[in-house]
């Protein structure tokens, strides 16, 4: 199931024996390439519109350093893209393509003479992602988990089908849908990582963080669990609960630092995130490691360069 012509190592295999560098945002490569991102859809608008940009934003982060392609599927539902007239067949032939437009990435990449294994991961973005008003950094929908299961499960057949590497249950704000998102991906013979959005030493809902990674601990299908999309200086206390509570490898993928406004749709602040971070992360347990919202290609080259010095 690897991605990668030039190995037949899994990922699970690559975290046991070593660390492995995540890409940073899709957005932030697709912003920074003049694309208009400002929609309910985000970059999954751009499945539809421009597929070679999502191509070429995942061959920027090859070839800066990342190994692992994480895929422009986070804001891509069923419910999201029928608001915009886009029917069941059509949508799942787009969520087919993120996972086809980040292998053609990998093929370029080799193209270009990078020689290394190359992964893709499927993004899967929390209920809050398809609201699109800032709710998957709060959690608390008002759903069940069983609803949460009913809404996650055909989106994960359809990506788990396209046969990636791992699917990302990524961005996870709730203990809640964690429960519902492992409950939906049994089955489906496709590795997982599962990583939540945080505020210190909580869930973006306010459950420990000892509690929401116990669930992933005797999941089989989680190859890593970790933190993502949350502040820099959140990640270290997450490691170690991380390692600590499950004894899996450990992902995190951190923000810049800056601040999303939700209302303006737009990033306040500075940017807090230092590359040279990763070697106490990796020192602590995590072995999946990169960047998230406002991480671009320069940061990841940083970060590679820093994880193959140490």
């Amino acid at each position: 199931m690897t991605s990668n012509s030039s190995s037949a190592e899994t990922l699970a295999e690559a975290l046991a024996a070593g660390t492995v560098v995540l890409d940073g945002g899709m957005s932030n490569q697709l912003e920074s390439a003049g694309h208009d991102l400002s929609d309910e859809l985000w970059s999954a608008r751009l499945l539809a519109e421009r597929p070679e940009a999502i191509t070429e934003a995942h061959l920027a982060y090859f070839e800066a350093g990342a190994d692992v392609a994480i895929t422009s599927s986070y804001q891509a539902t069923f419910e999201g893209f029928a608001k915009r007239g886009i029917d069941r067949e059509r949508a799942a032939e787009l969520l087919t393509a993120s996972v086809e437009l980040a292998r053609e990435a990998a093929r370029q990449a080799r193209e270009k003479g990078v020689t290394r294994p190359l992964w893709v991961a499927a993004s899967v973005g929390p209920y809050g992602a398809m609201l699109a008003d800032g709710s998957e950094y709060r959690g608390r929908y008002g759903l069940s988990v069983d609803e949460l299961e009913l809404f996650h499960r055909p989106r994960l057949e359809v990506l788990a089908a396209a046969r990636p590497d791992v699917l990302a249950l990524e961005t996870v704000p709730d203990a809640d849908e964690a429960e519902a998102l492992l409950r939906a991906v049994r089955g489906l013979h496709t590795p997982v990582w599962l990583s939540y959005s945080i505020d210190g030493r909580h869930t973006r809902a306010g459950q420990p963080l000892e509690d929401a990674f116990a669930l992933a601990a005797d999941a089989d299908e989680v190859i890593a669990v970790g933190v993502n999309c949350c502040a820099p200086e959140d990640v270290d206390a997450a490691i170690e609960i991380a390692a600590r509570v499950t004894g899996k490898p450990v992902v995190v993928y951190p923000n810049s630092g800056e601040a999303w406004d939700a209302e303006a749709r737009a990033w306040n602040g500075d940017s807090s995130f230092t590359p040279g971070q990763v070697r106490a992360w990796r020192e602590s347990g995590a072995r999946l490691i990169g960047g998230c919202c406002r991480v671009g290609p320069e940061a990841i080259t940083s970060i590679a360069g820093t994880l193959t010095a140490a």
